[in-house]
């Protein structure tokens, strides 16, 4: 009873899935996201891996055992299987976890709905390195060469604000000085008509 019972829980698995879920996802106008798709392809993994050890296969390894114990055998696999499962389950979930995929393949995603509107044709490799190479760098010193000149027009613009306000500045102390220049001499002026005064008033008459 036990063996018959083993041997529908391995069948069970190789029944389920992985032809219904290729059809599920071959089906015309239907999008799967490829955080569903690997999902998909772990389950499958799963279940052949299940499916090629089955029940059956564990009692011809432990016949002996099978012989003297064989509900212990039958919850002995039971057992093994579904720390097996979850063990692969756990395993996947961390790569997932520590490589950031389920963001990555969402990212995937999006880049390649975004490329259904573009009617311009995708990059093809020519052949020639150099060639490719050269149409994949030149566009980007391209870009670095443009920002680079605005960033010169703009230090340039900048420049000559500053030589215009010191320019202004020179003007300003240039006519300051002109200024008291022309008050020291009428200073001068104004010191000689006043000793000239005072002289003349001081004469005897």
């Amino acid at each position: 009873m036990a063996e018959a019972s083993g041997v529908n829980v391995g069948s069970g698995c190789e029944e389920k899935g992985p032809e219904e879920l290729s059809q599920q996802s071959a089906r015309p106008g239907t999008t799967i996201s490829r955080v569903k798709l690997f999902d998909t392809m772990v389950d499958t993994f799963i279940q052949k891996l299940v499916a090629a050890g089955s029940y059956q296969r564990f009692i011809d390894c432990y016949k002996c055992f099978y012989q003297l114990q064989p509900e212990m055998t039958q919850r002995i696999y039971d057992k093994f299987v579904t720390q097996l499962q979850t063990s692969i389950q756990e395993e996947i979930s961390e790569i997932k976890a520590e490589g950031n995929l389920e963001a990555v393949l969402n990212a995937l995603d999006a880049i390649v709905e975004e490329s259904k509107d573009c009617k311009e044709p995708a990059w093809r490799p020519s052949g020639i390195p150099e060639k490719d190479l050269r149409s994949a760098v030149v566009p980007y010193f391209l870009q670095q060469r443009d920002a680079l000149q605005r960033h010169v027009q703009k230090q340039e613009a900048e420049n000559r604000q500053l030589a215009d306000a010191v320019l202004a500045g020179r003007r300003q102390v240039e006519e300051l000085q002109l200024q008291v220049q022309a008050r020291q001499q009428a200073w001068k002026a104004l010191h000689r008509e006043q000793k000239e005064l005072v002289a003349v008033l001081g004469e005897p008459e």
